[in-house]
């Protein structure tokens, strides 16, 4: 598949996931595609809360899916995974959004909550992440980036790489809750649901997506975003959460960038249909990037939002 030349065209604990999954929650996933609910009648496939308020915008976006509780049982041990890639503003997951997240799971009666991560402490620190999941109750727990702390994980259905190194520790959580902000990024322009989950990858497994000339040479982009769809095979979240209240548009993925306050929090489990979703905030649209085309095509999502019920909240 070509790619053209431009912004807008760049533009389980295994027993216990088994057990989570016989109970209805869909947890972390070895298999390719997932269900896009239908948008039919009172379905609310996305939630979207808009308002200054972030820490109610996100409080509200969850609601609007049902709640907390219906994706994370009484006693179950959660990951999140937000990002704190720099300390720029526009490019890492709120404090309020992470704190709410934090506040909603143990309300509905999470073990513990733990904040996985292979970035160096300094990250945390810089955009004072670090506090705010501390504050909220949640641990902050910093896996050795060496490879005796990650598990190989076999991609079923690959088609660039065939195999992940996803932390251990991952695997001792019953339920999985990424959160990403949307934003630039200098290869293919885009980060949202599907691209954050390289935060639980090693890092040297991470760097083979990186072909030499991977924010130039449109095969080498369109390599990395077929590795991150793969990426996206191995894992699958139980929720999504994302920050879209001020975000980057350029000089991403660290910045400082050009920033767009839409000042919402989107809420939902379809990946490819939130990460479609953000890219309007844009200006653009899903089939403007490849790797939500990709996404879409190999069944990891709905990419028309037309087909996707989605619920507007006012914060």
């Amino acid at each position: 598949m070509d790619k053209k030349i431009g912004r807008r065209e760049f533009f389980k604990k295994s027993a216990k996931i088994g057990l989570s999954a016989a109970v209805g929650y869909g947890l972390i996933s070895c298999s390719g595609g997932e269900e896009v609910a239908s948008s039919g009648g009172e379905s609310v496939d996305i939630a979207v809360a808009t308002g200054s308020d972030y820490f109610a915008s996100t409080m509200k976006a969850v609601g609007g899916l049902g709640g907390m509780s219906k994706f994370v049982p009484k006693d179950a041990h959660v990951a999140i995974l937000p990002n704190s890639q720099s300390r720029h503003p526009g490019t890492f997951t709120k404090p309020e959004v992470i704190r709410a997240v934090v506040e909603m799971c143990q309300k509905a009666g999470a073990a513990e909550v733990n904040c996985l991560t292979w970035l160096a402490p300094e990250n945390w620190e810089a955009s004072g992440l670090d506090v705010a999941v501390k504050e909220a109750g949640a641990n902050l727990k910093f896996i050795a980036a060496e490879e005796a702390n990650f598990k190989v994980v076999p991609v079923q259905g690959w088609k660039a790489h065939q195999e992940m190194m996803i932390m251990k520790e991952f695997y001792n959580n019953d339920v999985f809750i990424d959160m990403p902000i949307t934003k630039d990024h200098a290869g293919n322009k885009f980060t949202g649901t599907m691209k954050n989950l390289m935060g639980l990858n090693y890092r040297p497994n991470n760097r083979l997506f990186h072909r030499e000339d991977w924010t130039t040479n449109p095969e080498s982009i369109q390599f990395l975003d077929q590795c991150i769809v793969d990426l996206n095979k191995a894992v699958k979240p139980t929720l999504c959460v994302v920050d879209a209240t001020e975000f980057i548009t350029t000089n991403g993925p660290f910045g400082p960038g050009e920033l767009t306050k839409s000042q919402k929090i989107i809420a939902g489990v379809d990946r490819v249909a939130i990460d479609s979703y953000c890219t309007t905030l844009w200006g653009l649209t899903g089939e403007d990037i490849h790797a939500i085309k990709l996404g879409f095509e190999q069944g990891l999502g709905e990419i028309d939002l037309s087909k996707v019920g989605i619920k507007e909240i006012t914060a």
